[in-house]
């Protein structure tokens, strides 16, 4: 996706949107998005930030309750973000299914997208300092070039925003920043994409907390069992609104179909305690005729097409997971305004740019190593294709039709020939 990102850094829009079909984005939608002039990340040309996308902003209203309400007036300023209705929705656990509205977005939307000009904000500022500095002339042209990258991705995600914002004005509940986690000392917030480098992720965040010496020394259980790191949601209103204005906020993606494999992969085709039962066992008795007694009772043996069976069904008989759910539902880029937007395909090149851009030690350097079934096959382009020969045409166009925004808003091309 380099060719894409560069392409993009240079001005070109997003060139794979269809135009021929109205879908429906499976109970999720896409909110307003709050500018901010948090920690940007690089040597930006003027006439680059000058060409950043943004909507409208809207009033916001200030909500501590159901009775006690302050309205703002105008556009918001720079680093002003909504403040917190504070009351929980119900939602299967790990997932904001049920608390992200419907969207539907049609065919005009889509030609709107295509045709509809930037909106430009002069007034944002993203050219704040921060911690680290080249050390060569090379490694300053390196960095030149991946912040015209970052722009490039910012820019295209406000502009899908913009354009399939909700009609609805949207507040930041707990549940927004449910999966979102907070170093303190380098002024981080990263957003945790499973499946697309959480692990290490978190390892990198243990060693900036103090938390361990090195990454390797950090156990898989430790990185995902041992609370060590604090969520967002565990502050109070005023913590976690002090730390979106002021912190730099992270989000690292995945091409959506290839991370949905990896998942299936990791959760029906190894031993799980948790996935065979919570998930395998009714998908295996709605989408399995005549299975056996042994697979009703251990939920084990879930095939590529039965799991797709349950992702695409509107009457699932399990709610959605965080393995599989849409970043784009998952990490709300539309309403936190992040500043880094990196890519698990050059997933060391832009985490490593992004640890040295936060004055991080010179010797902390993004993991390379696969704890999870190390020995076996990564899940590739290659492998993801190999899955999805399995279904129908119709079921890759459903599956595609899915992940559509994320496809969108993150720049990834379609991928397969036949989809529309």
């Amino acid at each position: 996706m380099v060719m894409e990102d560069t392409l993009l850094a240079n001005g070109c829009a997003h060139g794979d949107i269809p135009s021929t079909l109205s879908r429906d984005i499976h109970n999720g939608t896409v909110t307003n998005n709050v500018p901010s002039s948090s920690p940007s990340f690089g040597l930006v040309e003027a006439s680059l930030i000058n060409a950043l996308c943004t909507q409208d902003s809207e009033g916001v209203r200030f909500s501590t309750g159901q009775d006690q309400r302050l309205a703002v007036e105008g556009p918001i300023p720079p680093m002003q973000f909504p403040a917190f209705q504070w009351t929980r929705h119900s939602a299967t656990p790990g997932s904001r299914e049920q608390d992200m509205g419907s969207l539907r977005v049609t065919k005009r939307h889509r030609k709107l997208l295509k045709t509809s000009p930037v909106v430009s904000n002069n007034s944002l500022n993203s050219s704040s300092s921060s911690s680290g500095s080249p050390d060569s002339p090379e490694e300053s042209w390196q960095w030149h070039r991946l912040s015209h990258i970052q722009e490039a991705r910012r820019r295209l995600m406000k502009e899908v925003c913009a354009k399939y914002k909700s009609s609805i004005s949207r507040t930041i509940t707990p549940h927004h920043v449910s999966r979102i986690y907070v170093e303190d000392k380098y002024k981080l917030l990263y957003c945790e994409v499973p499946k697309a480098g959480c692990s290490n992720w978190k390892r990198i965040l243990m060693v900036l907390s103090g938390l361990a010496s090195s990454t390797h020394e950090i156990k898989h259980d430790a990185v995902h069992y041992g609370n060590h790191l604090k969520r967002l949601d565990s502050f109070d209103r005023q913590g976690i609104t002090q730390r979106l204005e002021t912190y730099t906020k992270v989000l690292f993606v995945r091409e959506p179909l290839e991370r949905l494999v990896s998942a299936f992969r990791d959760k029906f085709e190894n031993p799980n305690t948790y996935y065979h039962p919570v998930f395998g066992k009714p998908i295996i008795s709605k989408y399995r005729v005549n299975a056996s007694k042994v697979a009703l009772r251990t939920g084990s043996g879930v095939t590529f097409q039965e799991f797709m069976q349950y992702l695409l069904d509107v009457h699932r008989p399990v709610g959605m997971d965080i393995h599989w759910e849409p970043t784009s539902q998952l990490c709300s880029p539309c309403l936190l305004d992040y500043n880094f937007i990196g890519k698990f395909e050059t997933m060391e090149e832009e985490a490593n740019f992004l640890l040295r851009r936060t004055g991080a030690p010179h010797n902390l350097t993004f993991p390379r190593f696969k704890d999870r079934n190390p020995k076996a096959e990564r899940t590739s382009t290659h492998l993801t294709h190999r899955y999805f020969a399995q279904l129908s045409t119709s079921q890759r166009q459903r599956a595609y039709d899915f992940y559509y925004m994320d496809y969108l808003m993150f720049n990834y091309s379609k991928p397969f020939k036949d989809l529309y």
